[in-house]
């Protein structure tokens, strides 16, 4: 009898993951992301927070997106860290929905606050970010796409959970290989953000390379779950993106205090 609940439990299961594939749009994309991060120390509790993403789509072939961030930290405690800058994000054409879809790139400007709280189990370190951002977004005309005739405003909460493991040691010294991971939730809320409350969630994991004790390398798996702002205007099926493919980082942190 156990055996009969549970088969049919499986078949309800199935079939309510097909039944809600029926009523949304799978947009899959292989992609590749190119990224660099780094903060600079400017002062015992104070940093320069600099990145850049190169993300690409078929790997390496056409644009997915560019993001460029610039911010500041403060070290409120050995485990505390509050921050806050700004993000220019520019979203290509790309895929068989593209959000893009005027056929020029769309772009977005941010503010942004976080605080990261970081923590030790053992040889793993893990660190936990909340973020809140505020968004610009912008809208292009229907006569002329090139030209962006009014920017709406979005709000979005953000939550990480990272870690790493050093395969060698206790720690992780220049030479030697690491294990690193991270996932990150993206919620939208206010006014503008409608249907759109899940924004998407990035998992990622892989190995990374510390080069110097500044300096790592880090190759990783990538898998990134979109929803669209809109629904597909042809069918009014919700569109989700589910993209495949390898994050390239390089990690790189100055101390501008060292004379």
């Amino acid at each position: 009898m156990p055996h009969r609940y549970l088969f049919l439990l499986l078949l309800g299961c199935l079939a309510t993951v097909s039944q809600a594939q029926q009523y949304r749009i799978i947009d899959r994309n292989a992609i590749g992301w190119y990224t660099y991060n780094g903060d600079h120390k400017v002062a015992k509790r104070w940093t320069i927070h600099t990145e850049y993403q190169w993300r690409r789509v078929d790997f390496i072939q056409s644009w997915q997106q560019q993001l460029a961030r610039l911010g500041t930290n403060y070290k409120l405690s050995e485990r505390v860290k509050v921050g806050g800058g700004y993000t220019l994000l520019v979203t290509y054409p790309y895929g068989d929905y593209p959000v893009a879809s005027m056929g020029v790139p769309t772009l977005e400007h941010r503010a942004y606050e976080d605080i990261t709280v970081s923590d030790k189990l053992g040889r793993l370190k893990l660190s936990h970010r909340f973020r809140l951002e505020q968004r610009w977004l912008s809208v292009e005309s229907d006569a002329n796409p090139d030209r962006i005739i009014d920017w709406e405003y979005q709000n979005r909460a953000r939550y990480q959970l990272t870690g790493s493991f050093p395969l060698a040691g206790p720690t992780t010294e220049p030479g030697e290989l690491y294990l690193n991971f991270f996932d990150e939730i993206f919620i939208g809320f206010g006014r503008n953000v409608e249907n759109n409350i899940f924004n998407q969630n990035r998992i990622s994991g892989g190995l990374g390379y510390q080069l110097r004790d500044n300096l790592q390398l880090e190759l990783n798996y990538l898998n990134q779950i979109t929803q669209h702002p809109e629904s597909d205007p042809v069918s009014g099926k919700p569109v989700f993106e589910i993209n495949h493919g390898f994050r390239l980082n390089l990690n790189y942190d100055l101390d501008f205090t060292k004379r």
